[in-house]
């Protein structure tokens, strides 16, 4: 199944047909997933998108990119990165919202990484005038090699360069938008203080 799916695969779907216990299949899986590393073979089984698949050894990517269209042969363009990137890390997003932290009209943009496949449509935002929300997608974990979106790595690696990551970021704090997956800064203890109500004086009669 893991040979011929050209997606990844989930230890339910594979036990559901092979009418096995879950369980068993997803230890199964783990243990040639380190079978495979631990004996260097020119391909690994790797978790990904809520599922497993194959992929050939990062040690032979240059023997493959050679061979066959690999994905870093479409790679995307600075504009789409930024795109993704907002979206990525702050969604659900509105275009609206995308437009502003990038400066510039971002649709075609958008329309090419919903072409690709790696940003959708999500729901809508009522209190924006109805606008749609754009989210990523399953090929968006497959593609980047993430297990869920807790696996995003910084912005700044995820960016193309320290500029771009620098100018997201500031645009995003000025419209008070944070980035997915990081913690707000917790209130000072003052100002914790202060959300009680307690202004230094006794109370107490």
């Amino acid at each position: 199944m893991l040979f011929v799916s050209d997606e990844p695969v989930s230890a339910a779907r594979i036990a559901k047909v092979f009418e096995v216990d879950e369980i068993d299949v997803a230890s199964e899986l783990t243990a040639l997933a380190a079978e495979y590393a631990a004996d260097e073979r020119g391909f690994q089984l790797r978790e990904v998108a809520g599922g497993w698949r194959l992929y050939t050894h990062p040690a032979y990517h240059e023997q493959v990119e050679q061979y066959v269209l690999s994905w870093d042969t479409r790679r995307l363009s600075q504009a789409a990165l930024e795109a993704l990137a907002v979206v990525a890390y702050h969604q659900p997003a509105t275009r609206q919202s995308i437009n502003a932290v990038r400066g510039v009209n971002s649709e075609a943009v958008m329309a090419s990484l919903i072409e690709k496949g790696l940003v959708r449509e999500i729901g809508r935002d009522k209190d924006a005038g109805n606008a749609i929300l754009y989210g990523t997608t399953k090929a968006f974990l497959e593609k980047f090699g993430l297990k869920d979106l807790t696996e995003l790595p910084p912005l700044a690696e995820f960016a193309p360069d320290p500029d771009t990551e620098r100018a997201i970021r500031e645009r995003l704090n000025a419209l008070e938008m944070p980035l997915f997956g990081e913690e707000e800064p917790e209130q000072d203890d003052e100002d914790d203080a202060a959300d009680d109500g307690d202004d230094g004086t006794d109370t107490d009669e």
